[in-house]
């Protein structure tokens, strides 16, 4: 297996209501790589943004069927992690890294 770089581990953070709702309790939500773990999510997200990390909590979406105009297609699958940081801390999701 290919050993992943600590910057294609975490790919982007996913802003959606529930995410937003999510910032105020200190958690953040991130797209992440399907083959990372949480031991290397928590190291590069304290590497990249400079926080202290208490604890993830990861989720494997499925990949599902869906039929467009009549055909089958299909929506990929994904791994996203749920980040919770120190109390005091925050990540400003609003600049780039």
């Amino acid at each position: 297996m290919k050993k992943i770089n600590y910057l294609d581990s975490i790919n982007f953070p996913l802003i959606t209501e529930k995410a937003t709702s999510l910032s105020e309790q200190n958690k953040i939500i991130f797209k992440v790589h399907k083959n990372a773990s949480k031991i290397s999510i928590k190291k590069n997200i304290e590497k990249i943004f400079k926080v202290n990390v208490i604890k993830i909590n990861t989720i494997n979406k499925k990949p599902r069927s869906k039929i467009v105009r009549g055909k089958l297609g299909f929506k990929k699958g994904f791994k996203k992690a749920v980040v919770t940081l120190k109390k005091g801390q925050s990540i400003d999701i609003g600049s780039g890294i």
